[in-house]
């Protein structure tokens, strides 16, 4: 189905872009608070277990549109004009406009990285009906990597849904809905997951230490789903070697300690996307350094 850097109108790159940075706004919604929603409930229901009262701050109603977005130093509400993608920032030079603090450069960041990679999906896989779900799978992916490098935690609201929904667009297949066909697809999840698991469980054994958390589990599962179970040998290689360069360099530099550790999931999406723009020319230049072709 790639078919790398197919021409489409301009207006549909840059309304595809513009699409992308709108998404990317939300999704620094959901990066600050699911974590906090799911915090938030489990000591909810803890405190229910123990038959003791929950804490006021716990007990108020969080979610994705509540309360309004408000400045994190002063909590002054942002006013709507104050939260356009990008162009905001810019304009209050990356500063709240009530109390002059810095405003994160995670901001921005998420938001163009999500026109970017959205303007790549519809460059790669033109006007066709796999794009518009490619895109979920993008955005879906940006959202749990950055929540898994905050906090080390892979929500399952993210992970499981895009699982589904690979299985189930892989019975379109046929129609242009999905990269792969159902049991290539089913073969892809239950690998995804049980290799991750072998490796979970081989770690534990010789070391006594846990390697990884289940949600690995669940997203190379979920990332098998959609790209097929050949795949997951690139996944694993591509995000076992990010990983290892990254976290050598945090290390080598001090930025992390030794024994600390650093979550998998980002490689593990990283490396999921790329192949699913880019696998199969990944692949031939793989084979080619490799002197297989």
């Amino acid at each position: 189905m790639q078919t790398l850097f197919a021409e489409q109108p301009v207006f549909c790159y840059i309304a595809v872009a513009l699409f992308g940075l709108i998404v990317g706004s939300f999704l620094n919604v959901v990066i600050l608070r699911l974590p906090r929603m799911m915090q938030a409930e489990w000591r909810a229901s803890a405190a229910e277990i123990l038959n003791q009262p929950v804490a006021t701050f716990f007990s108020r109603r969080v979610s994705l549109s509540h309360p309004r977005s408000a400045c994190g130093h002063c909590g002054t509400p942002i006013k709507p004009w104050h939260n356009i993608p990008v162009l905001s920032f810019v304009l209050l030079r990356g500063r709240c406009a009530n109390c002059s603090h810095p405003i994160s450069l995670q901001y921005p960041a998420v938001e163009l990285v999500s026109a970017a990679m959205a303007v790549v999906v519809l460059a790669v896989f033109g006007m066709t009906p796999f794009t518009g779900f490619a895109l979920v799978f993008t955005w879906t992916l940006i959202a749990a990597a950055m929540i898994d490098w905050q906090t080390q935690l892979l929500p399952d609201t993210l992970v499981l849904p895009l699982l589904w929904l690979g299985l189930l667009l892989s019975l379109g297949h046929d129609a242009g809905f999905a990269l792969v066909d159902p049991a290539t697809a089913i073969l892809g999840a239950a690998g995804g997951y049980l290799v991750l698991w072998l490796v979970f469980h081989a770690f534990r054994l010789a070391t006594g230490k846990e390697g990884m958390g289940y949600g690995d589990f669940k997203l190379l599962a979920a990332l098998g789903a959609w790209l097929g179970w050949q795949a997951l040998p690139m996944v694993l290689l591509m995000s076992s070697l990010a990983g290892a360069i990254v976290g050598g360099t945090l290390m080598a530099t001090g930025l992390l300690e030794r024994g600390k550790p650093m979550p998998f999931g980002p490689w593990l999406a990283l490396a999921g996307w790329l192949t699913l723009v880019a696998g199969d020319t990944i692949g031939a230049a793989y084979s080619s350094l490799a002197g297989l072709n």
